[in-house]
């Protein structure tokens, strides 16, 4: 089963910035994330689903910084869904061998 890939982008201020990043980290399905000020990338980063703690504080560390000088910024969130279409046509191969 394949996964479709998609992007979204949210504006922020910098104070939220931490805030959204921790969100994104918790929620699983994100591969990963791009911060841009003014259409410029500012920092990248990629996410798995198995990420650990050791890594992630780093990174946190890091969004944390660039939280106190971005005032305003944009953030690219690459995400990952189950492919719908593929999903549809396992089950009709199923359903066709019974």
């Amino acid at each position: 089963m394949a996964d479709t890939t998609f992007t979204e982008s949210f504006k922020v201020t910098g104070q939220q910035l931490l805030d959204a990043v921790k969100k994104l980290l918790h929620e699983g399905n994100v591969r990963r994330v791009i911060i841009k000020q003014d259409g410029r990338v500012i920092a990248e980063f990629p996410l798995t689903v198995g990420v650990i703690g050791a890594v992630v504080a780093p990174l946190l560390a890091a969004v944390g910084a660039l939280a106190a000088v971005l005032t305003e910024c944009t953030v690219d969130v690459e995400r990952t869904s189950p492919d719908e279409g593929a999903a549809s046509s396992e089950s009709d191969r199923k359903k066709g061998a019974a």
